[in-house]
């Protein structure tokens, strides 16, 4: 793959990827570990927002209905546990992305649940307390952090709601009548709050996206976007603890997702509207070991580099394996959604993340796009991120060349400050420097690492150090004029940064010199 880049170029990129990030269940950001795992994401990575389930789950302790001496059936609400979560992610710079979930038992309509951790599904039995529960909710955190603070936390009503686990029965008409009185209660607090839904994953995403907007538009609920999950596996294949899906060819990894901006766009009064995907990922089971692999960090470069062509944000599931949806994990790598596996390990698919937000920093265009590459222009240089998604294990590299015409191939050695006759060794001087940081099978695969030394269930404190070793990516630099090559074998994913740096000795110095 040969490309020429005049840096006049202008290309479609919107780097969305760092809005929002998902988390497990807001009750678990308690947890040490948790905490630990979420500062190392925000300290090499950073993300604007965090969004997760359980808001109203039993754990979080927010509501109470008891009775009093007269037999009257009262409502009071306990801050407390909310207090800490979210004086944690400030403490952290990551703002709450709201979700409006799961129903607290003394106000479920009935005993349906999902999960290890028994998140309750079922409507609400009155609809004024859950409305009541709501504005509450968000006075209080005004009150705590700021209104202007908080106006700019975005809500979104419930999670999945056209998956009958998630919601009873996957009652459409049940659900609409939730996100009315929710939005309607939002926007009775403050009508900045930027309130959505549907939340819809997969099967019926379709109908419910276009049912869910003639509610809308006929009933008149507020709606300043909407919202959807996209995952990119087939059914797994169940096999002990974990579960085996099959990616979708890479061609078609946004195959099911295509159609939401069409049927968005053909509503008058929602054309153009903001569409916030607030879960993502390759496989939607947490027990899938692809997660843990460098092919998911190839498949999610690739993901990233058009995501945003038609979407406001896109969030990562997850953040961290401080995850309960099936039970606590038994080992270290247990194919879950995190970036960062237990043990402060980063998985491959992190790095993924941490390049694309390099490519934010001095940021000027897009220079060049192709299923294998994304190249932009800084006020430094140029910086990129490529790479080879190899689904079959083929073991088929990519080469590719790129020639940056508006940066000079050499330099006069008199600008050179060598000294003595060390010079004459010389044979070119070349200008600009290529910086890259590769992550692949070989060089940063900590998977790998920990089925070598055995799979331990529980790493020793010695074993953890040498996984987060293997887990950092292979960093190489060299001086080059305006032609750079990259070879990427299966799965790879590498970082690049070309910019000038002349070479400015100190007296008497000339590197290489031994005499």
């Amino acid at each position: 793959m040969n490309y020429k880049i005049s840096g006049k170029e202008n290309v479609l990129f919107n780097n969305n990827a760092f809005y929002c990030i998902g988390t497990g269940r807001m009750g678990l950001a308690l947890q040490k570990q948790y905490f630990e795992q979420l500062k190392f994401v925000q300290e090499k990575i950073g993300f604007e927002h965090i969004r997760g389930h359980g808001l109203f789950h039993d754990d979080m302790a927010i509501f109470h209905e008891y009775e009093n001496s007269d037999g009257e059936k009262l409502v009071e609400y306990n801050w407390t546990y909310l207090d800490m979560v979210m004086d944690s992610y400030l403490e952290l710079n990551i703002r709450p992305f709201i979700e409006l979930g799961f129903m607290p038992n003394q106000l479920a309509s009935g005993k349906q649940t999902i999960f290890y951790w028994k998140g309750n599904t079922t409507p609400p039995k009155n609809y004024i307390t859950w409305a009541n529960l709501i504005k509450a909710t968000l006075i209080h955190l005004m009150e705590r952090y700021g209104v202007d603070e908080v106006v700019n936390w975005p809500v979104e009503v419930w999670n999945e709601p056209n998956l009958p686990g998630f919601w009873k029965d996957a009652d459409m008409n049940e659900y609409f009548k939730l996100y009315d009185v929710s939005a309607r209660a939002v926007k009775e607090v403050d009508d900045r709050f930027k309130v959505g839904g549907p939340a819809v994953c997969g099967g019926t995403d379709q109908k419910w996206i276009r049912a869910f907007l003639e509610f809308v538009r006929e009933h008149k609920c507020p709606l300043d976007f909407v919202s959807r999950h996209h995952y990119t596996t087939e059914f797994p294949k169940p096999d002990g603890h974990y579960g085996y899906p099959k990616l979708h060819p890479k061609e078609k990894c946004f195959e099911q997702l295509d159609s939401t901006r069409g049927i968005v766009d053909s509503f008058e009064e929602f054309k153009d509207m903001d569409i916030n995907v607030t879960e993502f990922n390759t496989s939607y089971i947490p027990n899938a070991p692809v997660h843990d692999t460098n092919l998911n960090a190839a498949y999610i470069a690739l993901m990233l580099s058009t995501f945003g062509d038609n979407h406001k944000s896109y969030s990562y599931w997850t953040f961290g394996d401080i995850f309960e949806e099936g039970g606590v994990p038994f080992t270290p790598f247990h194919g879950g959604f995190g970036l960062v596996a237990n043990g402060l390990i980063p998985k491959p698919t992190f790095w993924t993340f941490a390049f694309y937000k390099k490519l934010t920093v001095d940021y000027v265009k897009c220079v060049l796009k192709t299923p294998n590459l994304v190249v932009v222009k800084t006020s430094k240089g140029y910086k990129g991120v490529a790479w080879n998604v190899d689904t079959e294990f083929s073991g088929k590299k990519i080469d590719i060349e790129l020639e940056f015409t508006d940066l000079p191939d050499n330099e006069e050695e008199e600008n050179y400050p060598f000294s003595g006759d060390f010079i004459e060794e010389k044979k070119e001087i070349l200008p600009n420097v290529l910086i890259t940081m590769l992550v692949d099978e070989e060089v940063c695969n900590p998977l790998k690492v920990w089925h070598d030394i055995g799979e331990p269930a529980n790493p020793s404190k010695e074993e953890i150090v040498l996984l987060r070793q293997s887990a950092e990516p292979f960093v190489q630099t060299q001086r080059c004029g305006s032609k750079i090559h990259l070879e990427l074998k299966e799965n790879a994913v590498c970082y690049f940064e070309l910019k000038s740096a002349p070479i400015k000795s100190d007296r008497g110095y000339s590197f290489g010199r031994m005499e």
